[in-house]
């Protein structure tokens, strides 16, 4: 049933999107969308995260705010994307490394739903990428944005279910590396930022098959509190 809820709720996110867009909406109708769609993946395929395991053993049971965590966890990696209306296609090759990512850890865990949708999700953007390249269309816009980080946003949550250190992924080979380049792109080429942003992608998605898991936990606790602290200075903000 998570295949077909998917597939609805991908239904919901581009319909949505294309009438906020057409009839030029308040994006509030947007992301009822995307909540509506992770309503129902929540409802029609019974995904959800219901407990956090904890690192260094036992779980911590969320019992009523198993809903509004999943739904939150949902709604926000669908927007990773979303940093602009328009933006350039090539930055897909960085939701492309997250996804072979996200099947290379499922692969290892045995969860063959994200390992299958990531293999798929990666080679149609490998196709759409090619297509930009040899057509000149090189953006890409919030419909197929909003679609990817749907896609991320379910297998993210499939794998937070198995382990809460997994929501590493989603963090370190697509936020940060999305964040970084939108940072450095006024500061160089649109290349130079693309490939350094790339390249942490890799780095963080390759440590998270030979670090141990306390480290990738330590790592993603850094990241918290220094986007926190970052939040309060109007220079480096980017929230």
């Amino acid at each position: 049933m998570l295949y077909v809820a998917l597939l609805i709720g991908i239904v919901l996110i581009v319909s949505t999107t294309k009438l906020t867009e057409a009839y030029k909406l308040s994006s509030n109708w947007e992301l009822l969308g995307h909540i509506a769609a992770a309503l129902v993946i929540i409802i029609v395929g019974k995904l959800e995260v219901s407990y956090i395991n904890q690192i260094y053993g036992g779980n911590i049971e969320l019992g009523y705010l198993t809903i509004p965590i999943t739904l939150l966890f949902l709604v926000s990696f669908t927007n990773v994307m979303n940093i602009k209306k328009v933006q350039s296609s090539t930055l897909l090759l960085l939701s492309c490394i997250s996804l072979i990512c996200f099947s290379l850890s499922a692969y290892i865990i045995d969860i063959s739903f994200v390992e299958i949708m990531g293999i798929c999700a990666s080679l149609i953007i490998i196709l759409i990428l090619i297509y930009g390249y040899f057509s000149g269309k090189m953006f890409a816009g919030r419909t197929l944005t909003n679609s990817i980080g749907f896609i991320i946003a379910v297998l993210s949550v499939s794998l937070i279910k198995m382990s809460i250190v997994m929501i590493y992924i989603p963090i370190f080979t697509l936020a940060l590396p999305l964040t970084i380049y939108n940072f450095i792109q006024n500061k160089t080429t649109s290349g130079h930022s693309l490939a350094s942003s790339s390249l942490i992608a890799i780095l963080f998605g390759l440590l998270i098959f030979i670090a141990p898991s306390y480290i990738l936990w330590y790592l993603i606790v850094g990241f918290t509190i220094t986007l926190i602290i970052m939040q309060f200075s109007s220079k480096y903000r980017f929230i």
